[in-house]
């Protein structure tokens, strides 16, 4: 019988060690053909190697290669020492890893089965985390953020649900989302890759995941799966109806994982929303079941349907309104709608403050009250929370093409907005 999943409310999920073939959820069948392709494309292979790859314990495979051995598919190469073989293949190995290969071309870390993985997505749900206003302070310590959008930020992200951050462009609504991932005090575990119906789908990327270090987690925990931050998977004016579904390469017969399971007990923003190549209706479209039910629904190649749990947060970033994008009956279904709004002036002095400080330019009171007098005051345009770091970008490398130490006067920062506000609008 295969092994429980280890979680409680007050202690994090903790996949379980393999000790038997059965314990992995897998046909020993499909275990050996695992094996035999990876011996087959590195010619010969030590079992520790063997084990190390496949993430299997070591008396796991080394039963797999007796059984191997026994239908005369591969062989004892030399010996390894340390009471291991090297081992290559037979001929009639060869014609059998040729034949595996052609049902697909998997080889690496040995995959878990699908109702492990979806069991765990429920064990690790994103409603398991807790924020609190210290935590929040914490992870926008590196960004200007009011008060009023910490106390609005905090119960959405409690709350499990999604959220719309709209305002004007350059205020630092995609700087927010991803780091709501920053107050986060949980990690999870996510399997490389899982199997179903002997289909493999590929569900860890080293782009979309960021691995951690065990720490004091005891040597036997399943190796299959990685201990990873809670994912923040970030798309934009990219994004297809197409990524949200199962990717099958008909060459490798590989699936490749959408972006809501790669997600899944984490953060998914749709940054820019609004944009996309695709139109905006059908993408919320495909969102009501998840957010209304937190399940979605993936469709294989073959026609068979997965049903996969909902369990994370959805952010939509926009620079319009999101009353012109949706209707009422959508919107209700985003409880949190937050406005990130332009920066107040000694919200705007802090952040030029900030920026300076970290790429060692002089800060200027006086040169920038100057600033705010002739740019702002005057009501040619508004303040947005991206300005300082772009002026102070402009000045810095003005001054390093003059050859002069870089710092803030008005001449500098005349020649800075007139290059960079040209052609722009308030």
């Amino acid at each position: 019988m295969v092994q429980q999943l280890r979680s409680s409310q007050s202690q994090e999920f903790v996949p379980p060690y393999p000790n038997t073939i059965e314990e992995t959820g897998l046909k020993s069948g499909f275990l050996e053909e695992l094996i035999l392709k990876d011996i087959y494309l590195v010619n010969y292979a030590l079992g520790r190697e063997l084990a190390q790859r496949c993430m299997l314990p070591f008396k796991l495979i080394e039963e797999i290669i007796e059984s191997l051995k026994r239908q005369l598919l591969i062989e004892v190469r030399t010996s390894g020492g340390l009471a291991d073989y090297e081992y290559t293949v037979t001929d009639k190995g060869r014609d059998r890893a040729r034949s595996a290969f052609d049902y697909n071309s998997y080889v690496g870390p040995c995959p878990v089965p699908w109702h492990s993985f979806m069991d765990s997505l429920r064990l690790q749900t994103i409603r398991r985390e807790h924020v609190t206003t210290r935590d929040l302070e914490v992870a926008f310590s590196d960004i200007m953020i009011n008060r009023k959008t910490i106390n609005s930020v905090g119960p959405a992200i409690n709350s499990g649900r999604g959220m719309f951050l709209f305002g004007e462009a350059g205020n630092g609504k995609t700087s927010v989302a991803e780091r709501i991932v920053r107050s986060f005090k949980g990690h999870m575990f996510l399997p490389y890759a899982v199997e179903i119906d002997s289909q493999i789908i590929r569900v860890y990327d080293n782009h979309n995941h960021t691995e951690v270090s065990a720490g004091s987690y005891p040597a036997d925990y399943d190796h299959r799966w990685v201990r990873i931050q809670r994912p923040c998977v970030v798309v934009g004016g990219e994004l297809t109806i197409d990524m949200l579904e199962l990717q099958y390469d008909y060459t490798t017969k590989l699936y490749e994982a959408p972006i809501q399971l790669k997600s899944n007990c984490g953060l998914l923003l749709i940054d820019d929303f609004g944009r996309q190549r695709i139109d905006h209706k059908s993408l919320l479209n495909r969102w009501i079941v998840p957010l209304e039910k937190r399940v979605d629904y993936l469709t294989m190649h073959t026609g068979k349907k997965l049903e996969v749990p909902f369990e994370q947060l959805i952010v939509f970033s926009t620079n319009l309104n999101p009353s012109d994008l949706v209707d009422e009956a959508f919107l209700r279904r985003i409880p949190y709608k937050i406005h990130i709004t332009n920066p107040t002036e000694d919200e705007f002095k802090w952040i030029f403050l900030q920026y300076c400080q970290k790429v060692g330019v002089p800060y200027n009171e006086e040169a920038v009250n100057y600033l705010i007098e002739t740019q702002y005051r005057s009501g040619r345009r508004q303040m947005r929370c991206c300005h300082p770091r772009d002026i102070i970008d402009q000045v810095s490398n003005l001054c390093n093409f003059l050859g002069a130490p870089a710092r803030l006067s008005r001449e500098y920062l005349d020649h800075a907005c007139a290059v960079y506000f040209a052609a722009m609008g308030k």
